[in-house]
């Protein structure tokens, strides 16, 4: 299957963009069915915006979940950017790094 360079035109900023052919055959050995909708640079913003904390005045963003617990290790009350599951050890942060530390050792 011989690909060809396409025009495209970004949904944010209206501007027009190529999508490779290279970028093309890359699509389709990843099997992705939908062509790309924004350009580079509207493309890499919008991925910044979801790793930045939220602004009520920026609008919708992503929020990261903080969960009270209590280390596994050392006893201290602590928050956590995950919700725990039974079973498995909770570190505070000091904990965290110390064992990552001494396993990196």
């Amino acid at each position: 299957m011989e690909f060809q360079d396409k025009v495209l035109t970004c949904i944010d900023c209206g501007t027009s963009f190529i999508f490779t052919a290279g970028e093309q055959l890359f699509f389709r050995d990843k099997h992705f069915t939908n062509e790309p909708k924004r350009c580079k640079a509207c493309k890499s913003k919008r991925a910044s915006a979801f790793s930045t904390p939220s602004s009520a005045s920026n609008g919708p963003r992503f929020h990261r979940v903080e969960t009270r617990a209590t280390c596994s290790q050392c006893g201290k009350e602590t928050t956590v950017p995950f919700r725990p599951t039974q079973g498995r050890p909770v570190l505070c942060r000091e904990c965290f790094v110390q064992r990552r530390t001494v396993a990196s050792a």
